[in-house]
């Protein structure tokens, strides 16, 4: 299943500058537009992963994984 996240972009003199907004500390900055975008997408991933391997390993053994909707 997709996950979709909102980001917030902006020019900035001769870069671009851009906010998941849902996940503290996913920032970016590159020269286009374009770049940025998948510079984004990629550092959401990454942040996702590290969080869920955190997560599990906090719990320990024993954890159930579930799934919750908002």
């Amino acid at each position: 299943m997709e996950q979709k996240y909102n980001v917030v972009v902006k020019r900035s003199g001769k870069w671009w500058i851009g906010w998941v907004e849902e996940v503290p500390g996913v920032n970016c900055q590159e020269r286009t537009r374009k770049a940025l975008l998948e510079t984004l997408r990629i550092t959401l991933e990454e942040a996702i992963k590290l969080n869920r391997t955190e997560a599990r390993r906090a719990a320990g053994k024993g954890l159930q994984e579930l799934t919750i909707a908002v």
